[in-house]
């Protein structure tokens, strides 16, 4: 027998909806005893994106089954949220922030590795290779694919609303509050490696010979060895890093 649930999506989550249903009331037609989960994702919000569900007036989690007239109120998580905290469905990240990037945001790891943040990437992973990543390693998805982000293993992730690198990073820092965790020029941007200190005669032999005669100070990444140091290239991203920094 077809039955009908009646929900409706705030602020954010509206932005997975066409602007024809936007802050309006979404009836959803099911058999049988769905969980709530699947019929949000089945509307188009991925669970990543949600912090607290309400069936009719009545907080509830992922598995609840949906009932023939349930009245569903969907929330993100806010900044200043407006539930009790036990409302929340979406799992503590009690780890230090990190990132795993889909492929097509190459820009944006690069964005986010200078700016210090540990940001998984490589342009040919799999979402399945992805989300294993993101759920050994604890990371936060980011992604333009929000069909990644259904993944069934992922606890967190956001989908990038900008297309444009810049933008995207300035959302990442806005999401998860980073501004005062910015520290530029701690991560390889080749690999992500952690940069170090290190004296020149060490990497004498990897530095061209201009290089050697007007630099004295140096860096290395201690996981692929690359050799940094303050040319025209640091100037480059110091722009970037102003831009990001508000």
């Amino acid at each position: 027998m077809l039955q009908y649930a009646h929900f409706r999506f705030f602020y954010s989550l509206n932005d997975f909806l066409s602007a024809k249903v936007q802050g309006s009331l979404v009836t959803y037609k099911f058999s049988g005893t769905p969980a709530i989960k699947d019929a949000i994702e089945a509307i188009g919000i991925p669970h990543t994106e949600v912090d607290v569900i309400l069936a009719n007036a009545e907080a509830v989690g992922f598995f609840y089954p949906l009932k023939n007239n349930d009245r569903v109120e969907v929330y993100p998580a806010l900044k200043n949220p407006v539930f009790p905290p036990y409302y929340s469905i979406s799992p503590p990240n009690t780890d230090r922030i990190t990132f795993v990037a889909d492929v097509h945001l190459g820009k944006l790891a690069k964005a986010l590795r200078i700016l210090g943040f540990d940001t998984c990437y490589q342009n040919n992973y799999s979402n399945k290779e992805i989300a294993s990543i993101a759920e050994n390693e604890n990371r936060i998805v980011l992604t333009r694919d929000v069909g990644l982000l259904k993944h069934k293993s992922l606890r967190w992730g956001y989908w990038l609303r900008s297309q444009k690198p810049e933008k995207q990073a300035e959302e990442v820092i806005e999401k998860f509050n980073l501004s005062k965790l910015i520290a530029p020029f701690k991560r390889c941007l080749a690999c992500n490696g952690e940069i170090e200190s290190v004296e020149k005669e060490v990497v004498l032999e990897e530095l061209p010979p201009k290089t050697i005669q007007y630099f004295n100070e140096f860096f290395r990444c201690s996981n692929c060895k690359k050799v940094y140091w303050r040319g025209s290239h640091y100037d480059h991203m110091m722009q970037i890093v102003r831009g990001l920094i508000k």
